[in-house]
């Protein structure tokens, strides 16, 4: 991420739990470039919004966020978002990108844009959406998918990548001959659609044939965990991993859960329900289940 835009209700006490443990999410990756959206500032009176700010500047005192700029605005109503334009250009500036970088993709939802009952001869390939992070995508362009599809075979389970074609694709509202990092896009290919339906891709990577990052089973990696759970009403001390426990794992737009089966000082492996597809060195958050629900409880970094 280049940024983010942590945005807080205006008509509720701040710091919600959620508000709390995505500030805190921010800090355990990294990101400096930040705008506070103080929003549905059109639903509280001036002298309630003031009180909110304070509330805001007092939450973030001493964090990665100290002294990130607020920008009141109402979403809603379109109020103040020329202001939030000019403060992401400012804040969250552009960085380079390497246009002879691998491409890369990160894909955080698939389709079948066919309608139902529709004729063969115009059924279109499956669609996928996400994020090129790095590289250039071209019209036509032979791209493969990892992990690919699930095959079961003799009791034995396995992934193959997936490779296709790309046909279209569209980032916002046009269509483009060539794609380049930042933002959304859609990628139109030649796959079958009932392979791209309800977001089956969704937390895979696409990228040039052979150009993509190891597949991994299991993985291991440094672990930093907070001192308290996040998000949860009672702000409960975190304890240590623990054998055999089982973790949600994200990375990129992949999400997984995997089984903890050894542990060294800060360094933890576990063996994975689903597999991904992702870089040594990328960061990945940690989850444990706490009152019934996932809650987040550090970040790890994938070692070899």
């Amino acid at each position: 991420m280049d940024g983010a835009m942590l945005v807080i209700a205006a008509n509720e006490k701040c710091p919600q739990p959620q508000t709390k443990e995505h500030l805190m999410a921010l800090e355990l990756v990294g990101i400096k470039n930040i705008i506070i959206v103080q929003n549905k500032i059109d639903v509280v009176s001036q002298e309630q919004a003031l009180a909110h700010y304070n509330q805001i500047k007092k939450f973030v005192k001493g964090t990665i966020a100290e002294n990130a700029p607020v920008i009141p605005v109402s979403a809603q109503k379109g109020i103040n978002m020329g202001a939030l334009l000019l403060a992401i250009d400012k804040y969250i500036p552009t960085p380079k990108r390497d246009p002879d970088d691998d491409p890369l993709m990160l894909i955080a939802r698939s389709f079948d844009i066919n309608k139902p009952g529709c004729s063969w001869r115009d059924v279109r390939g499956g669609v996928i959406g996400g994020s090129l992070i790095s590289g250039i995508f071209v019209e036509g362009d032979e791209i493969e998918i990892r992990p690919g599809r699930k095959v079961e075979a003799e009791n034995q389970i396995h992934w193959e990548p997936i490779t296709t074609k790309i046909t279209t694709m569209n980032a916002g509202n046009r269509k483009v001959s060539e794609a380049t990092p930042g933002g959304l896009m859609g990628v139109g290919t030649k796959l079958d659609p009932a392979i791209t339906k309800s977001d089956a891709l969704s937390g895979q990577v696409a990228g040039h044939a052979g150009k993509l990052q190891p597949v991994w089973d299991n993985l291991s990696f440094k672990v930093s965990l907070m001192e308290r759970v996040v998000g949860a009403a009672d702000d409960a001390l975190i304890d240590p991993l623990r054998h055999k426990e089982p973790l949600m794992l994200s990375v990129g737009t992949a999400v997984t859960v995997g089984v903890v089966v050894n542990t060294k000082k800060d360094v933890v492996e576990v063996v994975l329900k689903r597999p991904v597809c992702v870089a040594v060195g990328s960061r990945i958050a940690i989850s444990r289940q706490v009152g019934g629900r996932w809650r987040l409880i550090g970040m790890g970094t994938l070692v070899e």
